[in-house]
């Protein structure tokens, strides 16, 4: 599927502590831990736990959650298909961040070894 100017306008929109809830209760469902959430969110973003829970507590939108991260270097490693959409293929960066996110989360509650979810570039 090709991103429209209108998707990517709602995804930047998206309020980040309204589907965080989610993302917990799809990785504890399938066995895994919050904390093991907050590894992966942290290697993709920088943000600790706190930090983390200060941006659900201040409302901030998926734009503004990226614009304040600091997006891994190789999050570029991170590829396939996430809701209909090619990552690699995404052009808009706040949208891309998101799918990336979204991935990841997929990824750890698929039971994917958190080694080969945090991308490591190959020597």
């Amino acid at each position: 599927m090709k991103v429209t100017a209108e998707h990517n306008e709602r995804v930047a929109n998206m309020v980040f502590g309204s589907f965080y809830p989610h993302y917990v209760s799809k990785v504890v469902k399938k066995g895994r831990t919050e904390e093991e959430l907050h590894q992966v969110i942290e290697w993709l973003t920088g943000f600790n736990s706190q930090k983390l829970q200060q941006l659900i507590d201040d409302r901030v939108t998926v734009q503004e959650f990226f614009k304040q991260a600091t997006v891994h270097p190789n999050a570029h490693m991170i590829k396939g298909v996430i809701c209909g959409y090619r990552i690699e293929e995404i052009d808009n960066e706040t949208t891309r961040q998101a799918r990336y996110l979204d991935k990841l989360v997929d990824e750890l509650a698929k039971g994917r070894k958190m080694e080969k979810i945090m991308r490591e570039e190959k020597a």
